[in-house]
């Protein structure tokens, strides 16, 4: 996935966002707060299996997959409230994008509140180690890229939240 290419340019982003409700992994779908809460409550509740066994370093990998699953959670709330539905992993991060990016001009302004490259790149770095994590044998995560991972997706849920919330 070429996050700079889907920041950079409009028309390609137009593109893949067209080609996934064509394929109908993208749906518009009425408004649905109570959906939108459920995600949240379901990421929420990912870090909190995450924290009861972070101690258990032996299971790194299935740390990798509690953290992926909460990040990918809040992304299905952020996509929810903008009446997105998606079925697809990467369809859900270009509609991310799509209705939540921001221009490097409009970051000086809102820092925080809206969705950066970063959190883009997150999205897309945790849920490659997520697929290593779940299928390969002898994937080894670091306890300090488990912590890393622990904070980055407790602001992008915190930050979600805050969207939705205000």
């Amino acid at each position: 996935m070429d996050i700079d290419k889907l920041f950079s340019d409009k028309k390609y982003l137009e593109n893949e966002v067209n080609f996934f409700i064509t394929k109908k992994h993208i749906m518009k779908i009425s408004n649905n707060p109570e959906l939108v809460n459920s995600h949240i409550k379901k990421a929420r509740h990912n870090l909190e299996f995450f924290k009861l066994n972070k101690e258990y370093s032996k299971f790194n990998d299935w740390l990798i997959v509690t953290l992926y699953y909460s990040l990918y959670h809040s992304a299905l709330a952020l996509i929810t409230n903008k009446n997105y539905s998606s079925k697809n992993h990467y369809a859900t991060i270009i509609v991310l994008i799509k209705e939540y990016a921001i221009t490097r001009n409009e970051v000086k302004l809102m820092d925080e509140l809206l969705i950066s490259k970063e959190d883009a790149e997150l999205y897309t770095n945790l849920k490659d180690d997520r697929h290593d994590a779940s299928y390969a044998t002898n994937i080894k995560f670091t306890e300090e890229l488990i912590k890393d991972y622990e904070n980055k997706v407790l602001d992008f849920v915190n930050k979600t939240e805050e969207l939705i919330h205000g």
